[in-house]
C-alpha cells in the first residue's frame, strides 16, 4: 500500500483529523489519470506520483491529504493529436472526463476545503497538460473566496532541473522509486511486435533508475516544502459557503469557455 494513511482524510478519525488540521490548516490534492504508459508502466502512473507527492508533503510539512481525484482531461486540448500520433488508432484504455466535468469538480472540491477548514490548498497533478485551466479554477474560486493555494503538475516542481516526458526516463526513474514492483523494464523492446504498437511509451525508457528518480522527487518536495512555508495561518474561521454561491463562480468560468486551453489544441 503506497497511503500513508495517519495524513489521508479518507483515513483519520475526527481528533486525528482536527489535531492535524491545527498543527497546520493545509490540505493537499493529489490528481491523477488511467492512461496509456507503454508496456513497462501501468495505466495509474500519474496518479501514482501524485500520490506519492502529497502523502509525503502532508508526512514532513503537515496538513491533510484529500481524496485522490483519479479522472484527469483527455481527447480535448493538446491532447487530442498527441494522442493520435502516439496510439495510431489503438484503443487507449482511457480514463478521461471532458473538461468542464473536471473544472467544476475541482471547483466544488476547493468549497469543500474551505468548508472544512483549511486555509490553504496544494493541488499536485500527475497528468501535464492541463494545468492553466486548474489554475485558472482555483484563482476564480479564491477571488470569490479567499483561500491560499499552490497548483502544480509534477514536471513544474522540477522545472529548470528535470525535463518532464511520457512514459519515458523521466516518468518512469520516478516510478523506479516509488513503486519499483510495478516496473517491468523487460517489456520495453516489445513495442515492434505487440499487437498495441508503441502505446504511448517514450524510446528513452530504459536509461530510467531509481536513483534519477529519487533525485526528481527529493526537488519536488523541496518545491513543495517551499510553497507550504509561504503559506500564512489565521485564528479567523470563514463563512460557510452555500452550494448556490459556488455555482455562481462556476458560471464565470464557464462563460469563458472559449479560451480554456483544455478546449483548444
Amino acid at each position: 500500500m503506497i497511503f500513508k494513511e495517519h495524513v489521508r482524510w479518507e483515513f483519520l478519525k475526527p481528533q486525528e483529523f482536527l489535531a492535524r488540521q491545527r498543527q497546520r490548516p493545509i490540505v493537499y490534492l493529489p490528481m491523477g489519470l488511467c492512461e496509456p504508459h507503454g508496456h513497462i508502466a501501468p495505466f495509474g502512473l500519474d496518479t501514482i506520483k501524485a500520490d506519492w507527492l502529497c502523502d509525503q508533503a502532508a508526512d514532513r510539512f503537515g496538513g491533510v491529504v484529500a481524496p485522490t481525484m483519479a479522472y484527469h482531461t483527455h481527447e480535448t486540448g493538446y491532447h487530442a493529436p498527441w494522442l493520435e500520433e502516439v496510439m495510431g488508432g489503438v484503443n487507449p484504455r482511457l480514463a478521461a472526463l471532458p473538461p468542464h466535468l473536471l473544472l467544476e469538480t475541482l471547483l466544488y472540491q476547493f468549497r469543500a476545503f474551505r468548508n472544512a477548514g483549511f486555509q490553504a490548498v496544494v493541488v499536485v497533478s500527475g497528468h501535464h497538460g492541463s494545468q492553466d485551466d486548474l489554475r485558472m479554477t482555483a484563482e476564480a474560486f479564491a477571488e470569490a473566496f479567499p483561500i491560499q493555494h499552490f497548483v502544480r503538475t509534477d514536471p513544474e516542481l522540477v522545472t529548470g532541473k528535470f525535463v518532464g516526458d511520457h512514459a519515458g526516463r523521466y516518468e518512469l526513474s520516478q516510478l523506479l522509486a516509488i513503486r519499483p514492483d510495478l516496473v517491468a523494464l523487460d517489456r520495453a523492446e516489445c513495442v515492434d511486435t505487440h499487437p498495441l504498437g508503441r502505446f504511448a511509451q517514450n524510446p528513452d525508457v530504459e536509461e530510467a533508475t531509481a536513483e534519477e528518480g529519487r533525485c526528481i522527487l527529493d526537488t519536488s518536495l523541496d518545491t513543495l516544502r517551499a510553497a507550504t512555508d509561504a503559506f500564512r495561518f489565521t485564528e479567523e474561521t470563514p463563512d460557510f459557503i452555500p452550494m448556490e454561491a459556488t455555482a455562481g463562480v462556476w458560471e464565470g468560468i464557464d462563460r469563458r469557455r472559449a479560451q480554456w486551453k483544455t478546449n483548444n489544441p
